[in-house]
């Protein structure tokens, strides 16, 4: 059992926990996830890791209720337990195993939506914490909705808030914002992009435009976590990839965003999961390392 330290409602139908979790707060790094069950019988719902404390033994992480699964996590108080808490898996940010003297010399832009500002901050958080400064544009539809302003505002270099209805910040979508500080003089040498898939297609389509390498994470179209589920299968660069056991962050530039979001939606309906199954054969699933979906 995994006992909940702290809960609490950020916005509406998001909700922050800080779960005992010894061992994977001593192992996990930036662009990590892991996999909660509320209790025995409950679905496996994938979260990537908001924030960890290796001394207190502590993972964070963030939600949003999508189904079922998560409203019946949203339930769960302080002083409860999930029964299952699995991870660190997936593969680690590539900056983490960069040189940090390399990485000062970089200019780096984070390009946080929505709920995607969870998965961001570990990882400007890090950056922080060996001297590194990046920019930050965190986007919400709304001022209502934004979350964890504070925290990234005190581990960012620059922030820069944007809200589509111009309620909070700068208004406009985060793209809008992209192309703004490149008008305004600034050069950036890398963009992470972490938020909705239309979200994160179109800062590529406009990052590739102005020649800024991107990476995406596509924790969002996770369902299993394992890669046996062939949920999260995706074309990246021409090659069958799984987000959960390959990534989940890749080249932003080679993702093929529009075949990702159709299976997205064929994938909620158990006619399409059969559909796209008997569809995709072999390459199907991807994390048994036996069908050669990985490859």
């Amino acid at each position: 059992m995994y006992k909940i330290l702290e809960a609490k409602e950020l916005t509406a139908n998001i909700f922050y926990m800080v779960v005992e979790a010894g061992r994977v707060a001593k192992n996990c790094q930036p662009g990590q996830f892991v996999i909660v069950r509320s209790d025995d019988f409950a679905e496996r719902i994938p979260l990537t890791i908001c924030d960890y404390d290796r001394e207190k033994e502590t993972v964070t992480i963030v939600f949003q209720i999508v189904g079922a699964a998560t409203h019946q996590m949203a339930l769960l108080k302080a002083g409860d337990s999930f029964s299952d808490l699995v991870g660190p898996l997936g593969c680690a940010s590539e900056f983490v195993s960069e040189d940090p003297e390399t990485l000062k010399r970089k200019k780096m832009l984070f390009v946080a939506g929505g709920v995607g500002t969870a998965p961001v901050y570990p990882q400007v958080k890090w950056l922080h914490n060996h001297g590194i400064a990046a920019d930050v544009i965190v986007g919400a539809k709304t001022k209502e909705l934004l979350i964890l302003e504070d925290e990234m505002k005190a581990v960012a270099g620059n922030l820069y808030v944007t809200t589509d209805d111009g309620s909070y910040g700068r208004s406009g979508m985060v793209t809008q914002t992209i192309s703004d500080l490149v008008k305004e003089g600034h050069h950036y040498d890398v963009c992470v992009a972490i938020g909705p898939m239309i979200m994160m297609k179109f800062v590529c389509k406009l990052t590739k435009e102005l020649e800024i390498p991107t990476i995406v994470s596509l924790n969002p179209i996770m369902v299993d976590g394992t890669g046996m589920c062939g949920a999260c299968r995706v074309t990246v660069g021409g090659k069958v990839k799984f987000a959960c056991v390959d990534g989940p962050e890749f080249d932003g530039h080679l993702v093929n965003f529009d075949e990702a979001m159709q299976r997205q939606q064929i994938y909620k309906t158990e006619e399409g999961r059969a559909f796209l199954k008997a569809k995709e054969k072999d390459t199907h699933h991807g994390g048994c390392g036996n069908c050669g979906g990985s490859d």
